[in-house]
């Protein structure tokens, strides 16, 4: 018979196991669930090829920024022309796609945060995010707020009795129509009250005022190659219109006609040195970085190395600011401590001067260092012969400081601090 405090004990190991997994699993998550549909439900009722586009260029968000500042500064440009001006452009192709839109990136611009979140959790799961925006998709529907427009079709699909996609499209692929909707009104009363998702309230572009209830659609955009994103929800990722690619990116960033793989891949020499944000985000694209890049991403970006250097800077030596400090209370210190080593022997017994001549001498020659620094202008203090050397040249030094400066204190101006 087995023993009960046997059973207790492999119990004990079973619980243990199942809690370390489940919090392993936890760590390993990037995004909670209600984290996640808080952040796809400002564009899960986006045309797929507009969202698969959104999906790629989030991932890049240094140049979102700037994509954003330039549609700013050409408010005229919009659809394949935009896309075409900014060819000279380093942006990665999926960016340079957005400007043909200029209300997204108006929507990118008011929250850069959110920008970023949607492309480290699209990199983190794309299956997690894709199968997000099928859940909130199939909640609008569900709830008499996603049907067919002349602007889009709303097509469902049901590849097996368990599963049901929702797919939405342009009627004319041509001519896309961005949406607007309140997020907290299209898929019904949100079920997650501490993680309202944003509101972008469409200015302009076609809109006359706020949308409060329903999809609203300003001016379509003409297009013809400037989305070649497209999602695949079978797979959770996004495929490619390799040929629509290479008839808007006339420059560099041309594809391999010939690749037979369509899949869209990230990166991440485009990423710009900006951090991913789970670990094995950057486990998979931090080792598939050049090293020019890898270089510029460690230029002044580390956190580790920006606290070396403010802590260098710290306890550097500043001459001019040891000067100044030497003038005040924090010089009669000094002095005093070498006062207190000479009545101690500290400069040899046969050096003995009196405390006025040497006070005087001190507060001429010193050597510039700031009180940070202190044990080091005491160091070799027993040798009486390099003190005196030590304050002959102070005076030499201080007299033609004073010539220079006209006595000022500060000599050329201050230390210019690193």
């Amino acid at each position: 018979m087995v023993k009960p405090s046997v059973i207790i004990s492999k119990l004990l190991l079973v619980i243990l196991f199942c809690l370390s997994h489940v919090v392993a699993h936890a760590e390993d998550a990037v995004f909670s669930e209600a984290e996640l549909d808080q952040m796809m439900a400002p564009i899960a009722l986006y045309p797929d090829s507009l969202l698969a586009q959104i999906l790629m260029a989030s991932t890049y968000p240094a140049d979102v920024a700037d994509a954003v500042k330039w549609s700013k500064d050409n408010p005229k440009q919009e659809g394949d022309a935009a896309v075409k001006a900014v060819q000279s452009k380093s942006w990665d192709p999926s960016v340079m796609a957005l400007v043909a839109f200029p209300q997204v990136l108006a929507m990118a611009g008011d929250k850069p945060d959110w920008v970023q979140d949607v492309g480290d959790a699209f990199l983190a799961d794309s299956d997690q995010v894709m199968d997000t925006v099928q859940k909130l998709r199939k909640k609008a529907k569900d709830a008499g707020n996603l049907e067919t427009t002349k602007q889009q079709k709303v097509v469902v699909e049901q590849p097996s009795s368990t599963e049901t996609i929702i797919i939405i499209e342009p009627v004319n692929p041509q001519i896309v129509y961005v949406p607007a909707y309140n997020p907290v009104v299209i898929y019904g009363v949100w079920w997650w009250p501490h993680y309202t998702p944003y509101y972008y309230r469409p200015v302009g572009y076609g809109f006359g005022s706020a949308v409060v209830a329903g999809i609203g659609f300003g001016i379509g955009v003409g297009i013809t190659n400037s989305l070649w994103g497209n999602c695949n929800w079978g797979r959770g990722d996004i495929d490619i219109d390799i040929n629509r690619h290479n008839e808007i990116n006339i420059n560099s960033n041309r594809i391999d006609a010939s690749r037979k793989n369509n899949s869209w891949n990230h990166n991440s020499n485009n990423r710009r040195g900006v951090p991913y944000k789970d670990k094995g985000s950057r486990q998979k694209f931090n080792a598939k970085r050049d090293g020019a890049d890898q270089r510029e991403s460690f230029r002044g970006r580390d956190t580790q190395r920006d606290k070396a250097r403010t802590t260098l800077n710290q306890r550097a030596v500043d001459p001019a600011k040891g000067r100044t400090e030497l003038q005040g209370r924090s010089g009669d210190q000094v002095r005093k401590s070498l006062d207190n080593a000479n009545r101690t022997g500290g400069l040899g017994s046969n050096t003995r001067d009196t405390g006025g001549a040497r006070n005087k001498a001190a507060d001429r020659g010193l050597s510039t260092r700031s009180t940070a620094s202190r044990d080091s202008a005491l160091r070799g203090s027993g040798n009486a012969r390099q003190s005196r050397q030590n304050i002959s040249r102070g005076n030499t030094s201080r007299g033609s400081m004073r010539s220079f400066g006209g006595g000022h204190s500060g000599g050329l101006g201050g230390g210019h601090r690193r």
